[in-house]
């Protein structure tokens, strides 16, 4: 009898103690890891952004891109064909990197990537793209057959290459001014981070 009461009696002390080393154990289980909670967290539609007017202007950037594009496409027969092919190039890359652009604008991904100038990158698309769509939009003016699908990619050409030409001038603006909407510069949390990592330093003067 007194056996089974010491049995019952070191069972609970050792039920007690494993209880209470498992609330003080650092390694709880966890349904949600914190490594992936943070990721998404960050990756989010910022309406804000489309809304603005640089938003605005990729938007309408990569739809007459794009119809640009589905017009020079139409075209069977080309001799020669030097401005339809470098027309074709040239509405298809824009398109791509544009669209890229905005995708990552739109949904805050440049955030991960903070050491990146974000608004010198935007201003080099912008630029590169107005300058080429112009050559490509003249030299397919002056190598055609006056058909409807070139006629219309060049009108659609000028008009891609305005708006492109109109976001230019709005991103040299900012540059200069200082003013990175979708940013170029170090956000707020890379900021804390170097902070904190400072610190860190400062405290263990073995590190310096």
């Amino acid at each position: 009898m007194r056996n089974n009461e010491e049995t019952e009696g070191f069972d609970g002390e050792a039920s007690n103690t494993s209880m209470i080393s498992g609330a003080n154990s650092p390694y709880q289980p966890t349904t949600e890891p914190v490594h992936s909670r943070n990721v998404f967290r960050a990756i989010r539609c910022d309406l804000d952004y489309i809304k603005s007017h640089f938003g605005v202007l990729k938007v309408i950037e990569v739809v007459l891109a794009l119809i640009s594009f589905i017009f020079i496409e139409t075209i069977m027969m080309c001799s020669p064909c030097a401005g339809v092919y470098l027309f074709e190039f040239v509405s298809c890359s824009a398109f791509v990197v544009t669209s890229v652009l905005l995708l990552i604008f739109s949904l805050n991904l440049h955030t991960k990537v903070p050491h990146i100038n974000w608004s010198l990158t935007d201003l080099i698309n912008t630029a590169t793209s107005t300058l080429f769509f112009f050559l490509a939009s003249v030299v397919l003016a002056a190598l055609n057959h006056q058909t409807g699908a070139e006629i219309a990619a060049v009108i659609f050409g000028f008009l891609v290459m305005g708006v492109y030409g109109l976001n230019t001038f709005l991103a040299v603006r900012r540059w200069h001014l200082g003013d990175s909407r979708d940013g170029p510069l170090q956000t707020s949390e890379y900021i804390r981070a170097r902070t904190a990592s400072r610190g860190e330093v400062e405290s263990r003067p073995e590190l310096q």
